[in-house]
């Protein structure tokens, strides 16, 4: 899958909003805020359940990086996940 029609389907996702468990969050992290090196998915099946945290590395940008927007995109529709949340922009460390 090409990194813009993974984007795309991601945002698709993240557009419905929260529409209840299980949850799907989204962070991108970098050094600077033009550049996210991280991104971390975190899976919550229900509200009261501990969260499970995957983190995917990249030298590059992550955002368009085409295999790890394509293992997103994969990840959502596995873990059937009915709200997919995004934080905004690149959290700097």
């Amino acid at each position: 899958m090409n990194v813009d029609k993974a984007k795309k389907r991601i945002a698709k996702q993240v557009k419905k909003g929260f529409k209840g468990y299980p949850q799907l969050s989204l962070a991108y992290f970098g050094k600077t805020a033009d550049v996210a090196t991280e991104v971390v998915v975190t899976f919550t099946l229900a509200e009261d359940t501990e969260p499970q945290q995957q983190k995917f590395v990249s030298d590059n940008d992550v955002r368009e990086d085409e295999t790890i927007q394509s293992v997103l995109v994969k990840i959502i529709d596995r873990a059937g996940a009915n709200s997919v949340l995004e934080t905004e922009g690149v959290t700097v460390f």
